[in-house]
């Protein structure tokens, strides 16, 4: 579906934050507080990047307990679940009068581990430079929860009456698949979210122009790609370095990953993908706007199908892929390993079995030496395109960015939305951020950051949406 932004509502949205309730004195008097929110949105991100929660190990309870203190000070209880020692996640909630269905804000507290050595700053200092939070999990996904977190704050301290119950959740574990996070959550404690409504997540966020700034579309994450991460390992003759094999483990091993470089698994066009680039062709220089129009045409055509999958990402959208990130094999240099290991991060397109892609692999690998072990996988879901939120959004998105389009891209990589959407829940990542092909490519990378303007627009425009979601009145 595609989701042009309409004309812009007549009840005075600015004044109003977004629809959010009426546009009486009390919706102007929150607006006059933004400034203060603002600065104490800068103010917990900076904190909460100090908080070290690489993962692994983890050690997010203590970034649950960062949470729980905040959120003690204005009076809004919030409950703590360890899923094992030190791993956990953190529930906080206004309630609502029940007429309208609960909004989940949610956000991973774990990072990726990062190496101080390669970055311009230390990831763990909160460093504010060039008018920018410097840290690991500036943007994946502490920004989220520092927007949230204030989000949730506002709404308090302005007593707002909701419809429904406004939730904040942050979890532990994204990083590594979610099973002590939001899994643990949504599998022992359901019961906290069974009145939602929708959750929102990670995953999209508003893609603007990397030269200009100027916002090109508003990407709202509904299906995603399924990962498969896989363990190979080879066996073969051990022995002395000094007389080398030709069947020893490591030469099976990379015998079988020579194999499987030079694979190329063919180019599918899932409906998410194409409706995505139709949505958005405009947007594209005059040569490519037809093709785009209809990808799925234009991938037919070899010349146009090599410049397309060129790019990464976009070869990454039209295509099953395997990437090559753990090796292992022995501890001594004179001695020839008995086994030798690699990990895999491979990820599905939505509609592909994962049993008929392991019999591909196996294939491809050709080598009966060579075992292959699934360390992750779960089922493929997806999220409407027909809610609430795209209607709250596009009006978010005529006044902040005229004739932006709202439109659903395929994510390449996995979030927590999965465990919602089996259980019946729509789970949309947004991240109310705008982000550049340059500021994306940050996250799991060096130098992860994000402006302070950005991140007080963004809590600014979570509040508006949160409200309208949650039918705020104040």
């Amino acid at each position: 579906m595609r989701h042009r932004s309409p004309p812009l509502c007549a009840a005075l949205l600015a004044a109003a934050l977004g629809c959010a309730g009426d546009s009486g004195d009390g919706a102007r008097a929150g607006a006059r507080d933004w400034p203060a929110l603002e600065d104490e949105a800068v103010q917990v991100l900076t904190r909460y990047v100090q908080l070290d929660t690489s993962n692994p190990p983890g050690n997010e309870r203590s970034a649950a307990d960062f949470f729980q203190k905040l959120f003690e000070r204005d009076g809004i209880a919030s409950q703590i679940y360890e899923s094992a020692p030190g791993r956990a996640s953190i529930v906080a909630r206004l309630a609502g009068n029940g007429t309208k269905p609960a909004v989940v804000l949610l956000h991973h507290m774990d990072v990726v581990p990062a190496q101080k050595q390669f970055w311009k700053a230390d990831p763990f200092a909160g460093e504010i430079r060039d008018s920018a939070i410097w840290g690991r999990g500036a943007v994946d996904d502490k920004g989220m929860g520092a927007a949230s977190a204030i989000t949730l704050l506002a709404l308090a301290r302005e007593h707002a009456e909701l419809a429904g119950d406004v939730i904040f959740l942050g979890v532990a574990d994204e990083e590594a698949g979610g099973a002590l996070g939001a899994g643990f959550m949504v599998e022992q404690h359901f019961d906290l979210f069974a009145n939602a409504g929708v959750v929102l997540n990670e995953g999209g966020y508003i893609a603007t122009d990397a030269e200009t700034g100027a916002a090109r579309y508003y990407a709202v994450e509904t299906a995603q790609k399924v990962p498969l991460w896989l363990r190979l390992t080879a066996s073969g003759t051990p022995g002395h370095g000094s007389l080398p094999r030709a069947d020893s483990a490591p030469n099976r091993l990379l015998a079988a990953l020579a194999r499987i470089q030079l694979w190329s698994t063919p180019v599918h066009v899932v409906p998410e993908v194409e409706r995505f680039y139709a949505d958005t062709a405009h947007l594209e220089n005059p040569k490519q706007r037809e093709r785009l129009r209809d990808l799925r045409a234009a991938l037919a055509d070899r010349a146009f199908a090599a410049e397309f999958t060129a790019n990464p990402r976009q070869n990454a959208q039209v295509r099953n892929t395997i990437s090559l990130t753990v090796l292992a094999a022995g501890n001594k240099t004179n001695v020839i390993p008995p086994e030798a290991s690699a990990e895999l991060d491979v990820r599905l397109l939505p509609d592909q079995d994962p049993q008929i892609f392991l019999a591909e692999l196996t294939k491809v690998i050709a080598d009966d030496k060579v075992r292959i072990e699934t360390l992750l996988s779960f089922p493929s879901a997806s999220s409407p395109t027909e809610h609430e939120l795209f209607a709250a959004l596009s009006e978010i998105a005529a006044r902040r960015h005229p004739g932006a389009v709202i439109s659903t891209p395929l994510a390449t990589g996995f979030t927590d939305c999965h465990y919602f959407r089996v259980r019946g829940i729509a789970c949309y990542g947004f991240l109310p951020f705008e982000l550049s092909d340059r500021d994306a490519s940050l996250v799991h990378g060096n130098d992860e950051r994000i402006s302070i303007a950005n991140l007080k627009s963004g809590t600014q425009l979570l509040y508006e949406l949160v409200s309208r979601l949650a039918g705020a009145k104040v």
